[in-house]
């Protein structure tokens, strides 16, 4: 019963190991191969039209879906870690470099794809198309995670890969290196097969997204903004498929992410003068530091009636004596279109659909922040998710 148990668990694994890679090949196939939607300006998107051109079924043997998990514990075991915007850790990049090439041999040897390596350790794939006017559009991932310690509670060495009841545990399991793997193995698959897409597309590995994609992210869209490139649309990381995570929802859904959150550090610091053991001051500058910190975390603050950052600090705390600097930030990126002539939306939809038909799907935005908005300059459309399935707990796993 426990070995059937955990035999069970670990098929379901494989399933959702397996989603990225069917995913990307679908969002591929549905791009390049299905007839582009039917645009007509009184009747907007119609999505009965999609028509299949041909039909590539993805069939793997139980011998390659013991290679691909191999693959994705071999990823998650190099620890591709970035500390600070100038420390990465470069020996384990360009093992992972290695590692792609090696596993991925029809991706890095097909005359069909040209592959770049920008700023010493991203990746730039471009696949042109059959019909070059078409506009091409742009898969992102990221090789590199944050730090991970096993003092931190890890309940297995963050790079061991460790298989635990049917779980894989590492750091970069979910962020985001299971994206990184599924893309180019989607590719690889349709290579294999004499793939040779309608749409062109790119693919954009970037090395250093945990610490704002300043040398991988940025120099990619430097690259292909030079060449004169715009986008369709871009689809990165970001929002997932929840179970039961939701309030008042039943059933799965998966939400797309249409927008990021905006991003502040701000700096407070108060100056006063010192007082004496015998005679101290009736507050100190501790004390008054901690009463405006106190405050501004008892400040809860709807997004819609936001003021600007540094005016709704400096209003909630509302003393003087506190000095309120901006250490960095970043405004909210725009909305993505997600009406019924949003191309890249309803691709996307329409791929989660074909993946999971129970499903019901939205758009959200995403909480957390990607190098995906370094390319706003070159599209009008920058969606977020990623085929992972998750339930209450499982990020905590």
């Amino acid at each position: 019963m426990t070995g059937h148990s955990t035999h069970w668990k670990l098929f379901k694994f494989l399933k959702v190991l397996l989603f990225s890679a069917i995913f990307a090949i679908t969002v591929l196939f549905l791009v390049a191969t299905v007839r582009t939607f039917t645009f007509d300006v009184n009747a907007g998107l119609e999505l009965g039209k999609w028509e299949n051109t041909t039909t590539i079924s993805l069939h793997l043997s139980p011998q390659q879906r013991k290679n691909l998990l191999a693959n994705f514990k071999a990823a998650i075991q190099i620890p591709t870690v970035s500390f600070t915007e100038t420390n990465v850790n470069t020996s384990a990049l360009r093992e992972f470099d290695g590692l792609l090439r090696r596993v991925f041999p029809k991706v890095f040897s097909s005359s069909l794809v040209k592959h770049e390596v920008v700023g010493n350790y991203s990746h730039l794939f471009t696949v042109p198309g059959r019909e070059p006017d078409l506009e091409p559009y742009m898969l992102l991932a990221h090789i590199d995670v944050v730090p991970a310690d096993e003092a931190d509670g890890w309940d297995a060495p963050p790079f061991s890969a460790q298989e635990i009841n049917g779980f894989i545990y590492g750091r970069g399991t979910i962020d985001n290196k299971q994206s990184v793997m599924g893309i180019l193995q989607a590719l690889e698959y349709l290579l294999e097969r004499g793939y040779t897409p309608r749409r062109s597309f790119y693919i954009g590995l970037g090395h250093d997204e945990e610490v704002n994609g300043l040398h991988g992210a940025v120099n990619i869209v430097k690259l292909l903004k030079s060449r004169g490139v715009k986008l369709q649309y871009v689809l990165d990381e970001g929002l997932a498929v929840l179970d039961g995570v939701i309030s008042g929802l039943d059933g799965p859904a998966a939400l797309i992410g249409i927008s990021e959150k905006g991003q502040a550090t701000v700096k407070l610091s108060v100056s006063s003068a010192p007082g004496h053991s015998s005679m101290p001051p009736r507050e100190s500058s501790i004390g008054i530091l901690a009463s405006a910190v106190g405050g501004k975390s008892d400040a809860q603050t709807v997004e819609h009636l936001a003021h600007k950052v540094m005016d709704l600090v400096k209003s909630t705390i509302s003393d003087e004596r506190v000095k309120v600097e901006m250490v960095n930030g970043f405004d909210p990126l725009p909305i993505s279109s997600y009406d019924e002539q949003a191309f890249g939306f309803q691709v996307i939809k329409k791929t989660v659909q074909v993946m999971f038909p129970q499903l019901t799907v939205a758009p959200g935005v995403c909480v957390g922040n990607t190098d995906s908005r370094h390319y706003k300059d070159i599209t009008r459309d920058i969606y977020r998710f990623a085929p992972m399935w998750f339930k209450p707990g499982d990020p905590q796993r």
